[in-house]
């Protein structure tokens, strides 16, 4: 599938120079016109809140904060432009201990580096075909955590807590309706293709 990403802003979030400007050149490849750069967290929600970008690439080790903290504050702090935005983060630590952190965080996707072009492009893709919906419990905010719906489950809630709130604002979300955009145009433009070969 050929995606129109064009018109789609991205934030990356490294403070290794490097990685940002590799990072950088292979969503040039993908087809991103509108990407920002930052080099620290603090500078990455700053830039976050000017720009309000469709999706947000973030490493995890940082200072003065790390992406987890990023993340954070961009899922529950009142000056976030948007709380639903799809993040993927980005480590060289892959252990289960650390996925899960990551995921307990309100990150979207997770991509363990070094990477190669078609794992970020993988993880991209999934954002684009399978939006998440989001979760509003006292202690988690961010997108549903469940990769697996089990069939046999059988009781009246999912978690534990009857404070449990499932939110389906996600489907108003700006950023989930220029994805929906992409993709559609992504189809038309596939099938204008077949129809003149």
């Amino acid at each position: 599938m050929v995606y129109q990403l064009s018109k789609a802003s991205i934030l990356v979030v490294d403070d290794m120079q490097p990685m940002l400007a590799l990072t950088s050149s292979l969503l040039k490849i993908f087809g991103f016109e509108n990407i920002i750069l930052a080099h620290d967290a603090e500078e990455g929600f700053r830039k976050f809140c000017e720009h309000n970008p469709d999706i947000v690439l973030t490493d995890w080790l940082m200072a003065p904060y790390d992406g987890t903290e990023l993340i954070h504050k961009i899922r529950n702090d009142d000056a976030s432009p948007n709380k639903f935005v799809p993040i993927i983060m980005m480590t060289g630590y892959s252990h289960k201990i650390r996925v899960e952190q990551a995921r307990d965080s309100g990150v979207t996707e997770f991509l363990v580096k070094p990477f190669r072009a078609k794992d970020l492009f993988a993880r991209v893709e999934q954002l684009i075909e399978k939006p998440r919906r989001f979760v509003d419990a006292r202690s988690f905010f961010g997108p549903d955590r469940r990769r697996k719906k089990p069939a046999d489950y059988m009781g009246p809630f999912r978690r534990g807590a009857d404070e449990f709130q499932e939110i389906a604002m996600m489907e108003k979300n700006e950023a989930v309706t220029l994805l929906r955009e992409l993709k559609k145009k992504a189809k038309e433009t596939a099938r204008d293709k077949k129809d003149k070969e």
